[in-house]
């Protein structure tokens, strides 16, 4: 287990540099390719939309074909999308090499959760979720700042470099043990569907996506218009995510004691100040001050939200790979929307309405934990 997981958050890590890399270079691209707020918005919402469009195939290939399979299938099309990147001199181009390499991430994400999940105890699987996304969570901190090397170094060589370790990971995993295959029933997935805590979940995994996509885009141009460069930005969202990187593993081992909501609750509350303060905020002191408490605040929610997916599907008789490309899914459609949908909102009013239709649906999310366990059976109200 402990060498599985080893190499399961390795690679995990690795995907998440590849997803935040970007972070600092919008504003050049931007200026670069002539980009609105709500064309960097389209540009960073690429990787999302191409998870939003194989999370769901990506999830039945886990169940299918097994996590192994999947999770090198999902490494070998990273790699040529990465190179795909390095070669990009457009807009489209980036922005499609983006989309490719957002489908082939819900693979390698949907394969490695329901691997380490399948192999490890029921009773410690908030804890090694908890510690792969630690390293998902350190992998997005180094992301930032091996963009500002790549902007140095050239983006094409970086992402070369890139492509060459995906490469080398999908021979490192073909060398791994597999997991048992499991039965991706349909039934499972009405069953899971009708659980009103799967379904919130996947909410918990789309909402911080919505968030994190606001960060991403406006955070990055506020600074720059203050005078900030490309490694002052991404020294900001370096710091913000250091603390995550210890805390999600501690997250959960907390939740496999004392069940999903106290954390949850936490999370949801500190999310609603955190995103206030971001909406009344100019100065681009506090704003980076700010982006390391949405990190903590905000990436709070997802190894709860990850945990709780995987408990209610078992329950319900859904394949632990098919549950992880649901909630893959419902990831990207939060980081499709968030970036596009937030970016546009900053265009024809200000950066403040974005933050503040965050902090309305984190208060919405607090009030509705209550409601539903209001509704529940004593029964249904425990803590898995």
């Amino acid at each position: 287990m402990r060498r599985l997981l080893l190499l399961v958050s390795a690679i995990i890590f690795v995907d998440a540099l590849l997803f935040t890399t970007l972070t600092p270079l919008i504003p050049a691209y931007a200026e670069e390719f002539h980009l609105s707020k709500a064309g960097a918005g389209l540009l960073v919402g690429a990787y999302g939309a191409g998870a939003l469009v194989g999370g769901i195939p990506g999830g039945l290939a886990a169940a299918r074909f097994g996590p192994k399979r999947t999770v090198i299938a999902g490494l070998l099309l990273l790699s040529v999308s990465s190179f795909a990147f390095a070669a990009a001199n457009s807009a489209l181009a980036l922005g499609g090499a983006r989309f490719v390499q957002g489908i082939a991430s819900t693979a390698t994400w949907a394969g490695a959760l329901a691997w380490i999940s399948i192999t490890a105890p029921s009773s410690r699987r908030g804890e090694v979720i908890g510690t792969a996304f630690g390293a998902a969570i350190f992998g997005a901190v180094l992301g930032p700042a091996f963009g500002g090397l790549a902007d140095f170094a050239g983006v094409g060589l970086a992402f070369t470099i890139v492509g060459a370790v995906m490469l080398a990971f999908a021979a490192l995993a073909s060398l791994a043990r597999p997991a048992n295959r499991e039965n991706a029933s349909l039934a499972g997935l009405r069953r899971a569907f009708r659980d009103r805590r799967f379904v919130g979940g996947l909410w918990l995994n789309m909402l911080p996506a919505m968030l994190f996509g606001l960060l991403i885009v406006l955070i990055p141009l506020a600074l720059d218009d203050a005078g900030w460069g490309t490694f002052a930005i991404a020294a900001v969202f370096f710091g913000s995510g250091l603390v995550e990187v210890v805390l999600n593993p501690m997250l959960g081992r907390f939740s496999d004691r004392v069940g999903r909501l106290l954390p949850i609750r936490a999370a949801l509350g500190a999310s609603v100040l955190v995103a206030v303060a971001l909406a009344v905020s100019s100065r681009a002191a506090i704003l980076a001050l700010l982006v390391s408490a949405a990190g903590i605040s905000f990436g709070s929610l997802y190894t709860p939200g990850m945990s709780l997916t995987s408990h209610r599907a078992e329950a319900a008789g859904l394949a632990q790979g098919l549950a992880f490309g649901v909630m893959n899914t419902a990831w990207a459609l939060g980081e499709v929307i968030g970036p596009s949908a937030g970016g546009a909102l900053a265009d024809s009013t200000s950066d403040a309405a974005p933050y503040l239709v965050g902090a309305a649906l984190c208060a919405l999310t607090l009030g509705a934990t209550y409601r539903v366990v209001g509704r529940m059976r004593p029964s249904e109200a425990s803590p898995s």
